[in-house]
């Protein structure tokens, strides 16, 4: 596992000294060592943390003539079935290390080298001979690349924040609006965008060639959702299926550290800790989040599972000033991520890094299994649809909007709103709205300030950057549902979240928290020879009625208790609704209506007061929304403010946005700004 970067320079030299504080930025993602390589016109990098061949896995690598150069991020998981073909076919190795095979397959299969491996990565191969970079990200996005050009320049990184450290790069560098707005609807930032106008995220299951000529992407898999297994008697299927999680399991136990896992005591995590327990002669390190408040806690769980598998286990309790963190998240994260779920996770990994270096988690099973209750919810919608009269679905949307549509309460007049408005939705946008923070287009519409959403509206309308158009990251959604193939509704919006939720948000989440604590996450059910499984198991075997995963769990009757195979479904998530009304009440104003925050003319003041007001008697849950304009708020300053190593920050406090003609005059002070929410309680 390591972190990477790289530069090129079609008309000239590349400046080493650059690439090296690229990977100074993220030394935590491979504090073992640094490689650099550095010729005419070009240089990679990587920092690595030593998992295979700890002594000569050394990177960069290259082929025997050294006209092949590699660097890696991530493990290859069936590199020995490889490294003997190889070798078989006449290729020397100087190294025991997984990513080695990589420059020996290029050699053999150019770009089509992704089509043989089963692993988690993204690397990059630099082709001296053709002067040609070829990048490339693992079939689900669980390591991370961003990329950026300027005319005869190149950048690639692990991470955004090493793209940074180039002054030619940092230079004109703007924020993007539609990013930003896009962020507000799902809590993420999509790919291809990123927050940063012109420097890209490349798309999970895709590579990138680069020449003096230009770039070119291609996306080499996808899930198929056609070929189903209706023929197979559900007692084989369950018996495959225990035997792929096990097998997957078992290849993702190759290391030359100590490694452990997640348990959160929820069925996924239950799964792969089972599978562990079966292919281990010793007993496993497990880790666990706990939290004072029941409703968020699932610790019980956790230790049920540890005793029943005698495993070695830890536990960590988080408490609110836990949030202290919050710009230390922000920071690592390089871009707003508003998922809350962060906190516990950032946690969980520095306790398991002090025990071992790499931890194997659950990911991937409500994806594949339909884990998540959106999915029984749109379910019955578009039921309910059927005996619905046409005409009245037609008025759904003006009916809804005249009732109070986009009203936050739970009055019953607006939940009543909500559900009209629900019915005259497609069945794309509805995923979209229960995915979201701020759920609908005129929630998002009434936040942002004027001008702010008209840039906005004006970079969602460019074709160039993204080709993600429409509201607020709605379009992102819409765009994978219409290019879904999977013919049945349910696995229909399981694809859409492999596409979009998962790597935008999950794997971004597990990746940034672990990386940032030189821990190595490993997930076996997001193992693309399982998933490909899952996707062939005929849709009424995941979801049957308000059972979830109802395959998995039949599968699993054997193996884990019923107290864990029978539990409701909590999510790995933090008691910030509460937090929030009580011991860090003064937080939100304190951040969120600073002047240095309202200067920015992103949301509209009372927009942020009525919402912290809302939130703090109790009217409605604002938590998650708050959560995410707070975490925006702090990337503007750990990221775009934070000093570089040869001068200012991105956007230097005081700078006034790209989009704005001039600065707002003042603004009110923080203290003034929570009395003034005070008063609206009273």
């Amino acid at each position: 596992m390591c972190g990477i970067a790289g530069t090129l320079n079609f008309a000239g030299a590349v400046d080493e000294a650059v690439l090296n504080r690229m990977c100074a930025v993220m030394e935590h993602r491979g504090p073992d060592s640094r490689g650099v390589h550095v010729e005419a016109g070009a240089g990679i990098a990587a920092q690595r943390l030593a998992i295979i061949d700890i002594a000569g896995g050394a990177q960069p690598m290259f082929n025997e003539d050294s006209t092949v150069a590699v660097v890696l991020n991530g493990e290859i998981y069936n590199y020995r079935e490889l490294r003997e073909a190889l070798i078989r076919r006449g290729h020397r190795f100087r190294s025991q290390a997984d990513t080695e095979v990589l420059v020996h397959l290029y050699e053999d299969h150019g770009e089509a080298l992704v089509e043989h491996l089963r692993g988690m990565f993204a690397f990059a191969i630099w082709d001296r001979r053709r002067r040609r970079l070829l990048l490339a990200r693992d079939r689900v996005g669980k390591k991370p690349l961003f990329w950026a050009r300027r005319g005869e320049r190149f950048w690639f990184a692990s991470e955004l924040r090493c793209l940074l450290q180039d002054p030619e790069l940092r230079r004109g560098a703007e924020l993007d609006p539609h990013a930003v707005a896009s962020y507000l609807a799902l809590q993420y930032v999509p790919h291809p965008l990123c927050a940063i106008k012109g420097i890209h995220k490349l798309a999970p299951a895709s590579s990138l060639t680069v020449t003096r000529e230009g770039e070119q992407v291609r996306r080499y898999w996808r899930l198929d959702y056609s070929e189903k297994l209706d023929h197979v008697p559900v007692p084989e299927l369950e018996a495959r299926l225990w035997e792929q999680i096990r097998e997957a399991t078992r290849i993702r136990l190759i290391s030359d550290v100590p490694l452990g896992a997640f348990l959160s005591g929820g069925i996924d995590s239950s799964a792969v800790v089972a599978a562990m327990a079966h292919e281990s002669p010793e007993p496993i390190k497990t880790f666990s989040i706990a939290f004072p408040d029941d409703a968020f806690n699932e610790a019980r769980y956790a230790r049920l599972l540890a005793e029943r598998f005698g495993t070695d286990h830890h536990e960590f309790e988080v408490r609110p000033q836990a949030l202290s963190i919050m710009p230390k998240i922000a920071r690592h994260y390089g871009e707003p991520f508003g998922d809350p779920s962060a906190i516990p996770s950032f946690y969980l990994a520095e306790l398991t890094r002090r025990h071992v270096t790499v931890a194997l988690n659950g990911d991937g099973g409500d994806e594949s299994f339909a884990g998540y209750p959106v999915y029984a919810k749109n379910g019955r919608v578009t039921r309910s649809l059927g005996i619905v009269p046409a005409p009245l679905l037609g008025l759904a949307p003006r009916l809804g909007a005249r009732l109070g549509e986009g009203r936050h309460d739970n009055t019953l007049r607006s939940r009543i709103s909500r559900g009209v408005q629900v019915l005259g939705m497609e069945p794309w946008r509805r995923h979209a709205m229960w995915m979201a923070a701020f759920r609908t287009p005129s929630q998002r519409a009434r936040l942002l300030a004027p001008e702010f959403r008209a840039a906005a509206a004006l970079a969602a309308a460019a074709p160039s950057d993204a080709g993600v158009s429409g509201d607020g990251g709605e379009q992102f959604i819409g765009d994978a549902w219409r290019q879904s193939r999977a013919p049945e509704p349910l696995d229909r919006m399981l694809d859409v979240d492999v596409q979009t939720y998962l790597p935008g948000d999950l794997l971004v989440k597990m990746d940034i928290a672990t990386m940032a604590h030189s821990l190595e996450a490993r997930s076996p059910l997001l193992d693309h020879e399982l998933m490909a499984f899952a996707a062939s198991l005929p849709a009424n075997l995941k979801l049957r009625g308000r059972g979830h995963k109802w395959i998995l769990r039949s599968a699993l009757r054997r193996t884990l208790p019923p107290e864990i195979l029978d539990r409701p479904k909590m999510g790995f998530s933090v008691p910030l609704p509460r937090w929030f009304r009580q011991e860090l009440r003064h937080l939100p104003a304190e951040i969120l209506l600073d002047p240095r925050t309202v200067s920015r003319g992103y949301f509209r003041r009372r927009e942020v007061e009525r919402i912290i007001r809302e939130h703090h008697a109790g009217v409605v849950d604002h938590a998650n929304r708050i959560w995410a304009l707070l975490q925006l708020e702090l990337w503007h300053r750990e990221v775009l403010e934070a000093p570089v190593a040869d001068g200012d920050g991105l956007f230097p406090p005081g700078a006034p946005p790209a989009w704005q003609k001039a600065a707002p005059a003042g603004g009110a002070r923080a203290d003034r700004a929570r009395a003034a929410v005070s008063a609206g309680n009273e």
